[in-house]
Parts: structure tokens; sequence; C-alpha cells
């Protein structure tokens, strides 16, 4: 028997008596029943933060009415409010180069029903993952990126995602740099795994740099993508030691598993609408 249908709220405003009392109350004079309700505030911003799910089951709103419902609670308080519904699962394409472990990881775990999304298509600049895209039945798309036709394909991409409704985008390690033209396309939901803990060694060849300077910690580093390259908003880090006996290919090695659990936890989070972005950071209300 499938879960019943459930509404998420993220809000962010400045932070006042009240706020909770004003939520909830609305959502328990709908006859809703609150599942989930995390809440944060910054002082030095002095701005607060709320996720709340609720089930939809005896709501007596309709779906298509509660945004604009919320509309006189959101301008009194100033809120910026984001809603979402469990039944509208998110479309998830993959962005792919070379290197299958992340691209991998994924599709798994979407096969194995641990990631609650669709996954319509794969876009690559290269061939190489053309038969794992075959393995899972998902379409396949080439295009390739030069310096002359960048801009063309980019468009092209983006007309694509459009036509497959697609709200999110994984780079599982694209090698590629993003336009402005796609991050303006889909702010905020377009997901990078970066092989390094950030800010520390960003750009190219990080586990290189890494080696070079004897660290004795590597990690990876999910973000949501923006205009200035690897400092987008955080969503997911972690580490792993190493020692003085790593060489740069160990380092890789141990690298990709780390590369594989951050990025599918931070896409978990995104896709469960546990993320909020605020400025240049992130709430996670995990």
């Amino acid at each position: 028997m499938p879960a019943p249908d459930t509404a998420t709220l993220l809000i962010h405003c400045p932070d006042r008596p009240g706020l909770v009392h004003d939520v909830t109350g609305f959502i328990s004079s709908h006859r809703g029943n609150i599942i989930d309700l995390q809440q944060h505030i910054d002082p030095a911003q002095d701005t607060f933060f709320m996720r709340l799910e609720w089930s939809l089951e005896n709501f007596t709103l309709e779906q298509e009415e509660i945004a604009a419902r919320l509309q006189p609670m959101a301008r009194r308080h100033e809120m910026q409010l984001k809603l979402h519904f469990s039944s509208r699962r998110k479309r998830v394409a993959l962005f792919v180069t070379k290197e299958n472990h992340c691209l991998y990881d994924l599709l798994a775990r979407h096969e194995a029903g641990d990631l609650p999304v669709d996954i319509p298509l794969i876009v690559a600049n290269h061939e190489t993952l053309r038969p794992a895209a075959e393995r899972f039945g998902i379409p396949f798309h080439h295009f390739p990126i030069t310096k002359e036709n960048k801009q063309a394909q980019e468009a092209a991409q983006i007309e694509l995602l459009k036509k497959e409704c697609v709200d999110t985008v994984v780079l599982a390690r694209y090698m590629q740099i993003i336009s402005p033209a796609m991050i303006e396309a889909f702010p905020n939901q377009i997901l990078n795994i970066h092989h390094s803990f950030l800010p520390a060694f960003v750009g190219a060849k990080p586990y290189h740099q890494a080696h070079a300077r004897g660290v004795k910690i590597i990690g990876a580093t999910s973000h949501y993508v923006t205009a200035d390259l690897d400092e987008g908003p955080i969503i997911h880090q972690d580490v792993m030691r190493v020692s003085h006996e790593d060489s740069v290919p160990d380092l890789v090695r141990l690298g990709r598993d780390l590369e594989k659990t951050v990025l599918a936890k931070a896409l978990w989070w995104h896709v469960r609408d546990q993320v909020l972005v605020y400025q240049n950071k992130t709430v996670v209300f995990e």
C-alpha cells in the first residue's frame, strides 16, 4: 500500500515571535497532520529557517490551492517559501564524462529503490559510459564539447532537459565547466561532486595537489553549482585519513569511495527537500 502523499514547506524569513505558531496553525486549521518539523535560527543574520512536512490524507485544501493560501502569511512575515509534494518525484539528469564510479553508484541505488527519483536521461561529452546507460535502460545523449561548439551544445542540452521536464542536474564527475546559461536555467538545482574538501585544492587535479602538500586527510564535497567555480553552497562533505605511504593513485582510489557516498547523500537530502539555500550557504535539515 503506497504511503499517503505529503507536502513539505521550506521557509526562511526575518526572525520574530509567532512564526511557528502561525505556520503550524495554518496546517492544523486545514486538518493537516504534521509529520516532521525542524527549525533553526541564525542569530548573526537574525534569520529564521524551517522545514515542515505534513500529511495530505485529510487535508482540506487541494494541492493547487495551498501555495496561494499561504501568501497572506508569507507577506505578513516577509517569508520566502518553497512548497513540494512527495507524489511529484524529482526528475534527475545525470551528466558524465569518462569516470564511472559515481554514475554506477547512483544507478545502482536507483535500481534498488533507494533513490526516489526518475532518471529520464544521461548526458555525456564522451561515448565512454554509453554501455552503463544501456545496462540500466536509460537513454544516453552524447554532446561532444569543443571550445568552438560549447555554447551551442549547452543550449541544446538545456532544450533537451526542458523537454524531458528535468528539475535536477547531477554532475557525476562531468569534467566541463557549466555555463551561466545552464546555471540560470537550473538555479540551486545543479549538484556537483568535487574530489576535494573545499575550499582546499580547488580546480583540477586536487589529489595531485594534496599529495604534493603531504596532507593527512583527503575529502570530497558536494555543492550546488554557481557561476563562481567550486564556490557554490556546500551540501555535504566527508573526509578520510591518509598517510605519507599513500601515492597519488592510492589517494584517487580512496577518494572515489568518498565521492560516491558524499554525492549520494547530498542528492538524497536534495530530492527529499531537506536543503534550504540561503545566500551562499545551506541549512540541511537531516
